[in-house]
């Protein structure tokens, strides 16, 4: 069965971040899974903290610091990871969002864009 349009272009998203990552801070994450609901473009990294990450936030005060580092690189880069978006979907990014899960290693992007992208892919 044929990869449906939808499906491939999830896919390409996810490696454009992947090798993003990787240029900007040396790795990437161990997995990203793109979905495109309506107007939102939404990505979940698995496997993001780095090994010295993952000794700081053994502890308070390093959640804190790897939280607000990550955050901090998000906002600097903010206007790179939108135009992946745009360029991979030829849609406007209104706004994004970003968290990171200290807990469990995870990152989670959304990206609100001018028009149901799902509605054209199916």
């Amino acid at each position: 069965m044929p990869v449906s349009r939808k499906r491939k272009l999830e896919s390409e998203i996810s490696e454009a971040f992947i090798k993003f990552q990787r240029e900007l801070i040396g790795r990437g994450p161990q997995e990203a899974r793109t979905y495109i609901v309506e107007d939102m473009v939404i990505t979940r990294f698995k496997g993001v903290l780095t090994v010295e990450e993952k000794h700081l936030v053994e502890n308070n005060d390093g959640r804190k610091l790897v939280k607000k580092m990550r955050q901090l690189l998000r906002e600097m880069y903010s206007t790179n990871y939108e135009t992946i978006v745009e360029k991979c979907t030829g849609a406007h990014v209104y706004s994004s969002h970003s968290d990171i899960s200290t807990k469990i290693g995870e990152r989670i992007e959304v990206f609100i864009v001018d028009r149901d992208l799902e509605k054209e892919l199916n």
